[in-house]
């Protein structure tokens, strides 16, 4: 391939000779892995070849399913930050500006998937919005689970509100879990591993409903926007997700249903590295703290404290 080692989305789509929308979307769903540098967006030669590969496997085997979403990657020099939500974006940013030429990376995939990372190495921070339903906790039971033998520091750096993305005026009246199991209700479901999805499947399992009878439980978006942007099109009449996403998208409306705390999460052997206590710094910092504010659908009152050493 080219003499090149990060390509940028419209460069991949010219590659490719499709579209730069398609680009977005094989990011979104985690089939083209990318990282943020800033507020930039970049893909690696060697994940642009791999997809490449795969995709003639799957024309060769025709196999629906056999582009590969691995964990395993071989992770570029610099700070990797691994989740999805805008604030991240925003982190990366100031933390790219003051790390004096390093670059700063994003990692999209989900709450589990996060921690699988970390746990191989394969990125720097985490994050987190998993909640369990024995402990009603949050994070630190799912931690200690996928990072075992492993010492974590969990620090808080939002907390954030989750619940269903429905029609305006809400015309189905949905307002709790029982209410996707209706047969008038068409439901569009997060990817197993997400922060969303795990709430959701903790939830039916506390209230002993059968996941079956929900109409499109199978049916998976990879981000928060996606499944709100379904909504907003009328291919679904609920979602779930956060309340930032639904501020963002029009033509939907928000039904609160659980705070959750959204934390970061990385190896206490890290925790005295120079980048870790720069990215502590700014999460305690008052100029970050009302950049955040400033975008709404955020609660930041315990930005940047260590929740659990574990």
């Amino acid at each position: 391939m080219a003499d090149k080692d990060l390509y940028t989305p419209e460069e991949v789509a010219k590659t490719l000779r499709i579209s730069r929308f398609t680009v977005y979307e094989l990011i979104k769903r985690g089939e083209l892995p990318a990282y943020r540098i800033g507020r930039s967006m970049r893909i690696e030669a060697v994940e642009l070849e791999k997809y490449i590969q795969n995709s003639k496997q799957a024309l060769t085997s025709a196999a629906p399913n056999s582009v590969a979403h691995s964990q395993d990657f071989s992770a570029p020099s610099g700070l990797i930050l691994c989740g999805q939500d805008a604030v991240l974006d925003v982190l990366a940013s100031q933390l790219e500006s003051r790390l004096q030429g390093n670059r700063v990376f994003r990692r999209f995939i989900g709450s589990i998937g996060s921690l699988i990372a970390l746990y191989n190495q394969t990125v720097n921070v985490a994050t987190a919005h998993l909640w369990d339903s024995d402990s009603d906790e949050y994070n630190i039971p799912y931690v200690r689970r996928y990072l075992p033998g492993q010492k974590a520091r969990i620090v808080n750096l939002v907390y954030r509100m989750e619940g269903f993305y429905v029609a305006l005026g809400n015309p189905k009246g949905i307002a709790d879990w029982s209410d996707l199991t209706r047969p008038d209700v068409r439901f569009i479901n997060r990817e197993p591993g997400a922060g969303a999805r795990v709430l959701l499947d903790e939830k039916l399992r506390r209230l002993n409903i059968d996941s079956s009878l929900i109409k499109g439980y199978n049916r998976k978006e990879m981000s928060h926007l996606a499944v709100a942007s379904c909504v907003a099109r009328d291919d679904a009449d609920a979602g779930i997700g956060t309340e930032k996403a639904a501020m963002q998208v029009a033509n939907v409306q928000f039904v609160p249903l659980q705070k959750e705390r959204y934390d970061l999460v990385m190896l206490r052997q890290d925790v005295d590295n120079p980048e870790f206590k720069l990215m502590m710094s700014i999460l305690r910092s008052a100029e970050f703290r009302r950049e955040v504010d400033g975008m709404g659908g955020y609660d930041t009152s315990l930005m940047g404290e260590i929740v659990a050493d574990v």
